[in-house]
């Protein structure tokens, strides 16, 4: 009976050090595939919750035979931001009452997340009626 017996011999370190490299790999495995596989179910249905295609949007009237533009910027679900987009300096001296009317307008329609029941302030009232105007107009071109 000539039987070969063999004699393995391990160090404990070195098994540690394999169960741990092998399950990083299989952690690293997993997060590979979880990064690049697409799931289109969820895609759709995120896209299709949004208000607004996100985006700038301008809208312009005319003051003095010049002519002023609004930006406003929205989100897929809200609205960022309401400014002036270049705004020339002659009529911005020429209407004093623009920069502030649509700055309170600006902050009281990001609040409300809506250009409905905004409230004018006596000494701006129809500057705001015309920068609301306007603002509802690139509102407009916003929804979806």
């Amino acid at each position: 009976m000539s039987s070969k017996t063999r004699i393995w011999v391990f160090h404990m370190k070195e098994l540690i050090y394999t169960a741990i490299f092998v399950v990083l790999g299989i952690v690293l495995l997993l997060l590979l595939i979880f990064m690049f596989s697409e799931d289109h179910s969820e895609r759709t249905l995120t896209d299709l919750s949004g208000k607004y295609t996100a985006g700038i949007y301008t809208a312009s009237m005319t003051l003095g035979g010049s002519p002023v533009e609004i930006a406003v910027t929205v989100d897929r679900d809200y609205i960022s931001s309401i400014t002036f987009h270049q705004l020339d300096e002659t009529v911005a001296a020429m209407y004093p009452l623009m920069e502030p009317a649509l700055h309170d307008l600006s902050a009281q329609i990001c609040e409300k997340q809506s250009a409905e029941d905004v409230s004018y302030s006596e000494d701006s009232q129809y500057t705001s009626m015309m920068l609301m105007s306007t603002i509802r107009t690139a509102l407009e071109k916003a929804e979806k």
